[in-house]
């Protein structure tokens, strides 16, 4: 397993959050999708929204493009996370949702290393708002996060080819979520191997693979619900037998629990299991 970053920031338990999480696997953004996240940041006229671009190259033009976007659905109160330390903060402070943007994994947490930016959504989060993140912006809501790179790949269409130990970087996130790893792109870009390398890495984590034009949607309970056109796979490798290693580092292991979910479905992080349609 290649553990690589800095200290991951964590809310503890005695600080239970009331706030929620919207974790969007990337690739087009349903509109239902979008508009939930405002809800939860207070609606049209309440929210008040920064958008954090750092994880794209260009910065500038992913911000405004988020902004403009949220305008059009009726947001008043929106701006793109100022530069200036300081006023990056406060921005946060004041704001009742967050919305991260796709680009590169380390990148993002390079930006905001050292910052009270972090510490500012987490606490955002804690007295009730809301942190939304897309791609690169889903992957980094969890306390390990996968960060992109495979070992020893040159090629894409070589990626994702087997399930094996010390393949696949892991780093760490935000703190969100600590019980779970989170994969973004999941089923159109095939990264179901990784997921299952990761879980039976690190079997204390639940793997929640989201697809692209998809969400999922954690409330204080930390039971979610599922958004959007495709699908989310859950891999839970915490009751299954010991993992062992094959052949050249190829990782096994027997009665893994695998759950495959759309719209409309829920999944109880606490109990690691799905909840049926109309359970509470």
């Amino acid at each position: 397993m290649l553990i690589t970053g800095l200290a991951a920031t964590t809310i503890s338990a005695a600080e239970k959050p009331t706030g929620h999480l919207v974790i969007i696997g990337g690739g087009h953004r349903p509109e239902s999708v979008t508009k939930r996240f405002i809800e939860l940041a207070g609606g049209p006229s309440s929210a008040r929204l920064v958008v954090i671009p750092l994880a794209s190259e260009d910065t500038v033009e992913t911000g405004r493009q988020a902004v403009e976007e949220f305008k059009g659905l009726g947001v008043g109160q929106v701006e793109a996370l100022p530069t200036e330390p300081e006023l990056a903060a406060r921005s946060v402070e004041q704001a009742t949702g967050v919305y991260l943007t796709g680009g590169d994994q380390a990148r993002l947490v390079t930006a905001l290393a050292g910052t009270r930016v972090v510490k500012a959504m987490q606490e955002l989060w804690r007295r009730g708002g809301v942190i939304a993140g897309t791609s690169t912006g889903a992957a980094v809501m969890s306390a390990r996060m996968i960060t992109g790179e495979e070992h020893g790949i040159a090629k894409e269409e070589d990626k994702f080819r087997s399930i094996q130990r010390d393949e696949f970087e892991t780093t760490n996130g935000f703190g969100f979520l600590t019980n779970a790893v989170i994969d973004q792109h999941f089923i159109a870009r095939k990264r179901e191997n990784r997921l299952f390398s990761v879980v039976l890495e690190q079997p204390q984590l639940i793997g929640i693979g989201i697809d692209e034009s998809t969400a999922v949607v954690v409330g204080t309970d930390l039971q979610f619900a599922v958004l959007g056109d495709r699908t989310v796979m859950i891999i839970d490798a915490r009751q299954a037998g010991p993992v062992h290693l094959g052949k050249d580092r190829h990782l096994a292991a027997t009665d893994l629990r695998v759950h495959i979910l759309v719209e409309g479905d829920r999944f109880d992080l606490k109990r690691g299991r799905p909840i049926r349609r109309g359970d509470n």
